[in-house]
């Protein structure tokens, strides 16, 4: 016997375990928070977050994420060519956690988000555990994923001098703040509790 079928639920804030009237929606009497048995229309808003991440994801890596200007001279490096010019001088151990961090994170990120969503709209009664754990790795990894953002955004405040050196963000970093913002979104509006509603039952 699952909670669900005795109309249990835990707040998603304060975590007090309570019966939930009938039709699966309250207010926890403790914090005042909206509870349900299940996320309201879980799958259709992870479904529209991720599939407009993954969209996002191509101008991320095509567009420069960041344009150096010194004396008049503008360069500006996508992700792969960031990675690139660190590789070519000498500096591997950056190149490969740029490359981790950007391109390779955000890809499985999505991957695994996709992978959940399908699973549970087919109803997989297979490695549920597995899943599960998979979910909260996503969680938890996507809080870090806005380190690059924070690195732009403080070397163009911080390499500002006038006519000798200005960084300025590109419209890559815009893209790549747009998949970073909407896996976490689409992580967060997924509801790891579909995974265990199913048991192979049609």
């Amino acid at each position: 016997m699952r909670a669900r079928n005795l109309g249990l639920a835990s707040c998603h804030t304060c975590g007090l375990l309570q019966r939930l009237p009938v039709g699966g929606h309250g207010h926890c009497p403790r914090c005042g928070s909206s509870v349900h048995l299940r996320k309201p229309n879980s799958i259709t808003t992870t479904w529209a977050l991720l599939l407009t991440a993954m969209i996002a994801y191509l101008p991320a890596n095509l567009y420069p994420v960041m344009s150096v200007v010194s004396f008049g001279k503008r360069q500006s490096d996508t992700i792969i060519s960031g990675v690139i010019y660190l590789f070519v001088h000498g500096d591997w151990p950056l190149a490969l956690i740029v490359f981790v961090a950007s391109v390779l994170v955000p890809l499985l990120k999505m991957l695994a988000l996709l992978y959940l969503l399908l699973t549970v709209q087919s109803r997989s009664p297979l490695r549920k555990q597995q899943r599960t754990r998979l979910y909260r790795i996503v969680e938890l990894v996507g809080r870090w994923s806005m380190v690059d953002i924070f690195v732009v955004a403080l070397l163009a405040a911080l390499v500002n001098v006038g006519t000798i050196a200005t960084i300025e963000p590109g419209t890559g970093a815009i893209a790549f703040t747009a998949v970073v913002i909407l896996t976490m979104f689409a992580a967060a509006s997924f509801d790891p509790r579909l995974i265990w509603d199913h048991n192979g039952e049609a």
